[in-house]
């Protein structure tokens, strides 16, 4: 049986790791399950090529930053609804999609990204 709140503590771990903390490698050495399937266009597929590009961004955007704003999860999957933020460039909502495999480690990737823009037609927000 899946323990939803193990898997999205495991999600939300991972990505403040890799993403804060600028540490990717660490990243998918104590969370990633045996294989790394990646859906983000941006990012090669596999452990290695999720290292190397957030290594190239933790480079490119010192000081860059992802505030978890809510969690959804259910079976194998966590949802992770995000706030990040850029130096030199927008503000993003993001929605994570994570797949967990039994041992409670993360397997599969997508998102979504939206910069936050400046105005909206209602005073909702995007958070």
């Amino acid at each position: 049986m899946t323990d939803l709140t193990v898997n999205t503590e495991n999600a939300m771990a991972f990505y403040d790791l890799m993403f804060n903390q600028c540490k990717p490698a660490e990243a998918i050495e104590e969370y990633a399950g045996d294989t790394y399937t990646q859906h983000n266009t941006h990012v090669g597929d596999g452990k290695q090529a999720f290292v190397d590009y957030f290594e190239q961004m933790a480079a490119e955007y010192p000081g860059k930053h992802v505030e978890f704003v809510r969690s959804v999860a259910e079976g194998d999957l966590v949802v992770l609804h995000c706030k990040q933020t850029w130096p030199g460039d927008a503000t993003y909502a993001g929605i994570d999609i994570f797949r967990l495999d039994d041992d409670g480690r993360i397997v599969e990737h997508w998102d979504v990204l939206q910069a936050v823009p400046e105005t909206s037609a209602n005073d909702n927000g995007m958070f």
